[in-house]
């Protein structure tokens, strides 16, 4: 039997959380070593286990898989989360694509100036409402299913949930105007493996703090301010 994935990063969400979703998600165990020092980074930079000197490094099925985008594709397909043919699965990596752009909005902005945040918030909301969010509404009253492709839980609906809350943390108010999307949430909320991971004691990382900025940039030597990698 294979071991449980091993995920190598920060104690904290960036580019990680997609993947601890995901898998929670399946239903999938999986083991975490955080990343405190430099000389665990550079351990794992010596031993070429990071095929392009960046984390996330996710150990899973004997691979030692780098990209973000490569790990939650593989987990998506490996555990049904991906769609019945090729046409949802376009769909899929459209909607993913389109939550990924949102979410890079947010992930940068731990590391801004308070100056810099307060813009930054009032951007995220002003994108969410006006771009993001319309779209998926739109989706979900024209087809009139549950979940976003092919009426099947997959990827899209667990990378729309986090994108979700994540700008609810901007502006707990942001749904207001979006009642599909509103239900949605509900729905998806209540599938038993994405409650349980909502629950608390879960491996769902906390809003990143500065501690988590501090880490990260002692880690990989982030001297000034700069957008999270």
């Amino acid at each position: 039997m294979a071991g449980k994935p091993k995920l190598y990063y920060f104690d904290g969400r960036g580019k990680m959380e997609s993947i601890r979703w995901l898998l929670a998600a399946a239903g999938v165990e999986f083991e975490e070593e955080f990343l405190e020092t430099r000389e665990q980074y550079e351990k794992l930079l010596q031993g070429g286990s990071l095929l392009f000197q960046q984390v996330p490094m996710v150990e899973i099925d004997g691979m030692k898989m780098v990209q973000t985008r490569a790990i939650l594709s593989y987990i998506a397909a490996k555990y049904n989360l991906y769609g019945k043919d090729l046409k949802e699965r376009a769909l899929i990596d459209m909607y993913v694509g389109g939550t990924d752009d949102l979410m890079g909005f947010i992930l940068m902005f731990p590391f801004l100036s308070a100056e810099d945040k307060e813009k930054q918030r009032a951007f995220i909301v002003e994108k969410a409402t006006s771009r993001y969010f319309p779209a998926y509404e739109k989706v979900l009253k024209d087809h009139g299913q549950d979940f976003l492709v092919g009426n099947n839980f997959s990827w899209a609906d667990v990378h729309l949930l986090e994108a979700i809350l994540m700008v609810e943390e901007k502006k707990s108010d942001v749904l207001s105007g979006f009642p599909q999307l509103q239900a949605f949430k509900a729905r998806i909320s209540s599938i038993p493996s994405i409650k349980k991971f909502l629950q608390p004691g879960s491996q769902r990382k906390p809003v990143p703090d500065d501690k988590y900025v501090e880490t990260v940039r002692r880690v990989l030597r982030m001297y000034h301010d700069m957008k999270a990698n």
